[in-house]
């Protein structure tokens, strides 16, 4: 079966390199799935667990956003943050989501009082801590 080149990139190094069969990503217009000698494509990334699938294997590695190039014979993400299921520290992603879920919740009950809660801020650690816990197979509760 054809492979296409993945790299996925942070500002600090590059996370994840390797020969795949398949791609799937959450865009900010949808699920997309790449294969080799795909059309040119550029797409906006939201926070998710994106899955790189080799041999039939699902790889799974979380990014908290950023920006994908995909060319015929290799996929560029250019990610704000990306980490391997294996770098991840579950407990600070779990007490992230539920920090941020309680912040949402506190805002819902009572917006008048709660005005200073910032909701996209929320929304957003949310999205980030979910990501992280999907990509380690974790119960996101």
């Amino acid at each position: 079966m054809a492979k296409i080149k993945l790299e996925i990139i942070s500002p600090n190094k590059v996370v994840y390199s390797a020969d795949i069969d398949m791609l799937i990503v959450r865009s900010i217009s949808g699920d997309l799935g790449i294969l080799p000698k795909h059309a040119p494509l550029l797409a906006g990334l939201v926070p998710h667990a994106m899955k790189a699938i080799i041999d039939g294997t699902e790889n799974l590695i979380a990014v908290s956003g950023g920006f994908m190039e995909v060319q015929p014979d290799k996929i560029v993400v250019l990610a704000s943050a990306a980490e391997l299921p294996i770098e991840i520290d579950i407990n600070r992603a779990k007490r992230a989501y539920e920090r941020a879920k309680k912040r949402l919740e506190s805002f819902n009950q009572n917006p008048e009082v709660n005005i200073d809660i910032d909701t996209i801020r929320a929304r957003a650690a949310m999205a980030r801590a979910k990501a992280r816990l999907v990509a380690t197979r974790t119960d996101v509760g």
